[in-house]
């Protein structure tokens, strides 16, 4: 049971709040900060530990969380009636916190699918590819044949996918739209985990497959093949000719087999959803600290939802490898406050109802939080929605908060696997890369155990460190890379969480 010393957590000396670990009633005494709680504080809300004038800055993790909006007492709960967003300016420090990463001697290892191209795999699918939202039914029909027995005889693949969307037209040929759109359906085409690929089209829509080929320096072969349901005669025939060309696949596709490789070849995506006041206490920073291992031993890890790091940035520019790379992540944060002022929007719409049920008050909070999912290792590299990476390390790429649209970039990106803490409880899977989610609190993990891979409400509980739960997460992160099934796959997920972002007006 807590002692009364043990109620809160104070992340920062400097700190003008502290977080409950249980729900606080009034009256309850915080001997550490010899402050008395003045009314009733949710778990993982904060309380004021000295007070704090109407319109001054308030602090946690000794960074700006917000502006009171009227004159706090030390005990007061402190949130959305009392703390608000404020204009402030952020010292970006370009690299001055930059240091080369030291890699270990000898780099831990997975039992990986090598491909021909040199790249590795941690899952080997077969995908449908639909070039529009006119070929999604097709797509899918082709995938469900697929579905059970008829795979019996291929353990060595993992399923058949289908990646529909609801684009492809109502847009221009040319411009940004469709470029972001080629960029998605050409990185999961070719992705590592999918061994071959089938794209559907209709014919005459506006992402055209030869142009969508053309713009991502893609050809035709025996594992990319096209067609269109206009050429190909309907709807019966063109599902037929899909299930026929996955038939002549399935052999080679079942060819491969998992052998040791570096860890240097797994690529984490990094996402955070319904998040919480505990996801910047325990689970986000242990996903870090795996973070930090795996960029030790060679491996890559991406950072997104540039919304959600919004007010954290200038810890991120202080990481960055060069100049260049801390100027191009605001150059992306200046884009995000054009994009949301243009369309009526706030940057602080973020966090949602969820994230404010959980304690979080602001977008400054929660992006705190949130950037601690990137370790503390150098920030190599800031990349567009959907582009390749391809830099070694801990990079940064510009997607929305919004998970499914953030993680559909980063898999199309070359994520292999997707890494997801929540505080709220979240149920989602990633086809073709596999996702493990990171619970927040135990109350959480009890709750929903069965979704969730990992319980770093340990580390609230003061049964284990984030360097503990890190490394513990890290072998997690192995294993599944080697094959064995994440919670969301055991389930199914994965089928309907592609979401590529859709920019601009559709016509």
């Amino acid at each position: 049971m807590l002692q009364t010393a043990d109620l809160t957590i104070k992340l920062n000396p400097n700190d003008d709040v502290v977080i409950a670990r249980v729900e606080l009633s009034a009256g309850t005494e915080l001997i550490k900060e010899n402050v008395r709680v003045a009314g009733n504080v949710p778990a993982g809300h904060k309380v004021a530990i000295r007070d704090i004038a109407e319109g001054q800055p308030v602090r946690r993790y000794n960074q700006i969380i917000g502006y009171s909006t009227k004159p706090i007492r030390a005990g007061e709960h402190v949130h959305v009636h009392n703390l608000g967003m404020a204009h402030f300016e952020r010292d970006y420090a370009y690299g001055q916190d930059y240091k080369p990463t030291e890699l270990v001697p000898n780099p831990a290892t997975f039992m990986g699918i090598k491909r021909p191209d040199g790249r590795v795999a941690t899952r080997n699918y077969l995908a449908i590819v639909s070039s529009v939202n006119c070929s999604a039914h097709v797509s899918r029909r082709v995938a469900e044949y697929f579905q059970g027995e008829r795979l019996a005889d291929y353990p060595n693949i993992d399923g058949v996918i289908a990646i529909t969307h609801q684009s492809g037209c109502g847009m221009a040929s040319t411009g940004e739209p469709v470029e972001v759109l080629r960029r998605v359906l050409g990185g999961y085409a070719t992705h590592a985990n999918v061994h071959s690929t089938v794209m559907i089209g209709l014919g005459c829509e506006a992402n055209q497959i030869n142009d969508l080929l053309a713009a991502q320096g893609l050809k035709r072969s025996d594992q990319l093949r096209a067609f269109t349901i206009q050429d190909t005669g309907g709807t019966r025939k063109t599902i037929e000719n899909g299930i026929a060309q996955i038939k002549e696949l399935l052999p080679h596709a079942n060819q491969v087999k998992r052998e040791p490789c570096a860890v240097s070849h797994i690529t984490l995506g990094l996402q955070c959803g319904g998040s919480d006041g505990y996801s910047g206490i325990s689970a986000n920073p242990a996903l870090g600290a795996a973070v930090d291992i795996l960029v030790r031993n060679g491996g890559s890890a991406i950072l997104s939802e540039t919304p959600e790091i919004y007010g954290a940035e200038h810890l991120l520019t202080r990481r960055a490898a060069t100049r260049q790379v801390g100027e191009t992540l605001i150059e992306r944060i200046r884009w995000w406050e054009d994009y949301t002022t243009k369309l009526g929007g706030d940057m602080n719409n973020n966090p949602s109802p969820g994230n404010k049920a959980g304690g979080l008050t602001t977008i400054l909070e929660k992006s705190l939080g949130a950037a601690a999912k990137g370790g503390t290792t150098g920030l190599m590299a800031v990349y567009k929605y959907a582009e390749r990476v391809t830099a070694k390390g801990f990079v940064f790429m510009d997607t929305p908060g919004y998970d499914p649209v953030s993680a559909t970039g980063q898999v199309a990106g070359g994520a292999n696997m997707i890494c997801f803490t929540t505080g709220r409880g979240s149920a989602y899977g990633c086809k073709p890369s596999p996702s493990l989610k990171l619970a927040t609190n135990t109350a959480l993990w009890n709750r929903q155990e069965e979704d969730m891979d990992i319980n770093c409400g340990v580390i609230v509980d003061g049964k284990a460190s984030i360097q503990e739960v890190g490394q513990q997460f890290f072998d997690i992160i192995v294993k599944t890379a080697s094959g064995q099934p994440s919670k969301s796959e055991v389930f199914g997920y994965g089928d309907d969480e592609f979401a590529p972002w859709v920019l601009g007006p559709t016509m």
